[in-house]
């Protein structure tokens, strides 16, 4: 009977306000509900960081109640940690569905580095997310129990390409899987997160269409060079 009691008092956390006219209130879809609220909190975090994201307007974006921030993620912590979690999991699936263990070595690494690059570049967002996570001293993800865990594949899967690579003659010996990606990430997030300031740097506009493929090229040309025997 306790538990009775306890699920319907949230029931009206999943119902939408009657409209006029309306006979029979609908019940809101969980997995929508969560999905928008994740979007437009990735948004409002995105764009004012952790300290200045306002749970309010993330909830009048996503256009619902605000209690269900708290029904579904607990509080603003949470919740920000699952926008990252979620951002991390969209990187890892793109990567997975490359299926690169099942292409040659260097073809494999240089299709995760053009990988990793359009991801960085046609999602901005991530690396503001991350800039802000790092300000905080990775608070957030240092609480997480799925990251590590959603990295394995990754790194297992980069050592394999290694392997096979040494094992067929193209690549070195000793490059360490972890080393190697965070170099493949360095050298793409460094150039996206800088543009504004290289570009003045250097005089030339480099958030431009064509030198944004020169630099891919080159990360994977330079990345490649240094992995050969």
């Amino acid at each position: 009977m306790q538990q009775a009691a306890l699920d319907l008092s949230t029931v009206w956390l999943e119902m939408p306000a009657k409209r006029s006219g309306d006979t029979v209130p609908q019940r809101r879809d969980p997995v929508a509900t969560r999905k928008k609220l994740l979007t437009a909190a990735r948004l409002e975090f995105a764009r004012h960081g952790f300290a200045g994201a306002r749970v309010d307007e993330i909830a009048e974006r996503a256009g619902v109640n605000k209690q269900l921030v708290y029904h579904y993620f607990g509080d603003k912590d949470a919740l920000y940690l699952a926008v990252l979690e979620w951002v991390y999991a969209d990187i890892r699936e793109q990567e997975r569905q490359l299926n690169l263990e099942g292409l040659p070595p260097e073809k494999a690494i240089r299709k995760l580095i053009e990988a990793s690059f359009d991801y960085l570049a046609t999602n901005p967002d991530f690396i503001v997310l991350l800039n802000d996570e790092n300000r905080g001293g990775a608070r957030h993800v240092r609480g997480s129990t799925r990251l590590e865990a959603m990295h394995s594949p990754l790194v297992k899967s980069v050592s394999h390409i290694l392997h096979e690579g040494v094992r067929t003659g193209v690549f070195r010996k000793g490059i360490d899987p972890i080393q190697l990606y965070i170099s493949i990430a360095g050298l793409s997030y460094f150039y996206l997160s800088n543009t504004p300031t290289l570009s003045a740097i250097f005089g030339k506009d480099l958030s431009s269409r064509a030198a944004r493929r020169a630099r891919r090229r080159h990360v994977a040309d330079l990345v490649l060079h240094s992995l050969r025997p």
